[in-house]
């Protein structure tokens, strides 16, 4: 009998249970939720399994507080950390998220030695280094997830502004996760037509300004949380893409290894996830602007990263 696929999640809140919502109604295979808070994970867990006769899913859906039932997930979803308070410093929020993903990396290795991770928690890029460096897992098995839901955020408002479907829309948003993200208007289309012969500059600026306060102007909406739909979905369609082999191309923080002219930093770049993890890093044709944008995220990356201090 075929051994079912196990996505486990772990941080059970917004983000991590919507995930576990996606993948189920994916059946993407047995979920697991693993969060400390005593009782959250059981009951969303058990929750969502109640809603299996409803919406005819079949997987298996546990909560835990602890790891061992993460043993050999295929994929593990990392969404654990705090967000940024009020009056909390970068440094401080790098110090505490570094010592959460650290202790997860550190079980995720331990129980689940062989899955992809896709990294969630805040700062992204930073907290992939950390992920890679408490796992020791290859390149290849350790991606964080921002340039999907970037990318998704400027299609929506891509497709607001043009009255058109955003299934037809083709764009991609590199760089790292935040103000420093690379939207790249020349590469956008719509069924094949540039996106630059069917708005004004001024129009796709406004855009791209848009796209790189999305989760901001989200924040500024619900004032006591930020977004989760969006964010869950992204990580379960690259969860989709390994446990299914299905080859999509997607932008991703990787471990770039002289690609774009990077070594040693995770940076959002075009990817191709299937069966064997980050498969391979495609290499888009920047122009000088496009590349110095670029190069401006990489090097916002490189401060978080050495504030980190990974030995």
């Amino acid at each position: 009998m075929a051994r079912r696929s196990k996505v486990s999640i772990v941080g059970a809140g917004n983000v991590g249970a919507t995930a576990a919502h996606w993948a189920a109604a994916k059946e993407l295979g047995d979920i697991v939720l693993v969060d400390i808070v005593e009782g959250v994970p059981q009951g969303k867990s058990l929750d969502l399994s109640q809603a299996g006769p409803i919406e005819d899913f079949d997987s298996r859906i546990v909560g835990s507080n602890g790891y061992a039932e993460t043993e050999g997930s295929d994929v593990v979803i990392v969404t654990a950390g705090v967000p940024r308070k009020p009056g909390m410093s970068r440094d401080d929020l790098l110090a505490i998220n570094k010592k959460i993903v650290g202790d997860v990396a550190q079980n995720i290795a331990k129980y689940a030695p062989n899955a992809f991770v896709i990294v969630v928690s805040n700062p992204l890029d930073a907290m992939c280094h950390v992920m890679h460096h408490f796992t020791k897992f290859p390149r290849e098995r350790v991606v964080g997830m921002a340039g999907i839901l970037d990318t998704a955020r400027y299609k929506t408002f891509i497709g607001r502004e043009l009255d058109v479907s955003v299934e037809d829309i083709s764009a991609m948003v590199l760089g790292g996760h935040g103000d420093t993200m690379v939207p790249l208007p020349r590469h956008t289309s719509i069924q094949g037509v540039p996106l630059t012969e069917l708005l004004p500059k001024d129009k796709i600026d406004a855009i791209v300004k848009r796209t790189a306060n999305g989760g901001a102007e989200i924040v500024g909406l619900l004032k006591t949380g930020s977004a989760y739909y969006a964010p869950a979905a992204a990580c379960v369609q690259m969860a989709e893409a390994v446990i299914r082999d299905k080859k999509r191309v997607v932008p991703a923080a990787a471990l770039c290894q002289g690609e774009y002219g990077y070594s040693g930093l995770f940076i959002g770049v075009p990817v191709v996830l299937g069966a064997g993890g980050m498969e391979r890093i495609l290499k888009l044709d920047l122009n000088a602007e496009e590349k110095a944008m670029l190069d401006h995220s990489a090097n916002a990356v490189k401060g978080l990263v050495e504030a980190l201090k990974l030995e």
